[in-house]
């Protein structure tokens, strides 16, 4: 019952804080507004839905630009991210994406990076670029099983993002999304008001380790697996 009273709430911030955010994004091509307009957007409806995030691990958050790598179990991570992390991050999303009204151009206008998967040609030189961006101070948030676990277990991490972090010679930061099954355990209809936790685990350094994306990525989800999701 709550999940669908706060359905108007949630459509109508997510349409007022999008049309701020083109307007913003505008006015400061830094993205920094728009990240700032996002993080109340995100703490709005988690208020709404009932959601409250506890944060553990700030002290973990390395200086300079990082990849952030977390468990994807529910369409809550995305606004627990974006509400709670305490970095000034940007996403990593399909290209297409751009082309939908006001959420791409938010997208766009805010400096998060579309990738285009369309040719590997493309996607190389998007990946290369994107790589760029991050060594030169964007911090990017990504979610390595790149789709939703149904049972919030943690499954196997795609190289990809990690890839991308040794490209770019940053850390990666693992992200644990704890109890967010608990809340959703089978999608917002079953919303439960509950909390859920965002632990930030002490960052893996790259310098100087040899670039096997495969052996990162496997060590980074059984530290995010650690936990109950």
């Amino acid at each position: 019952m709550r999940a669908l009273l706060a359905v108007p709430i949630i459509a109508l911030c997510t349409l007022a804080f999008g049309a701020a955010a083109v307007v913003g994004g505008l006015c400061d091509r830094s993205g920094r507004l728009g990240r700032g307009l996002a993080r109340s957007w995100a703490r709005i409806i988690l208020r709404a839905l009932g959601v409250r995030v506890e944060v553990a691990g700030s002290e973990n958050v390395p200086p300079g630009p990082a990849v952030y790598a977390a468990n994807h179990g529910s369409a809550l991570d995305i606004p627990i991210l974006f509400g709670y992390l305490p970095v000034d991050f940007r996403i990593i999303h399909k290209r297409s994406l751009y082309f939908i009204p006001i959420l791409g151009w938010a997208l766009y206008l805010g400096g998060h990076i579309g990738i285009d998967r369309a040719k590997a040609f493309r996607a190389r030189k998007s990946l290369g670029a994107a790589a760029e961006r991050i060594r030169r101070g964007t911090s990017v948030a990504v979610f390595p099983e790149g789709t939703r676990s149904p049972d919030g277990r943690v499954r196997p991490f795609k190289r990809g993002s990690f890839v991308l972090a040794a490209e770019a010679e940053v850390p990666v930061v693992p992200v644990s999304l704890l109890g967010v099954k608990r809340v959703v355990p089978h999608g917002i209809r079953t919303l439960r008001p509950g909390t859920v936790q965002l632990t930030i685990h002490p960052a893996i350094p790259l310098a100087g380790r040899p670039q096997d994306a495969e052996a990162l990525a496997e060590e980074v989800r059984r530290i995010v697996g650690g936990g109950e999701a």
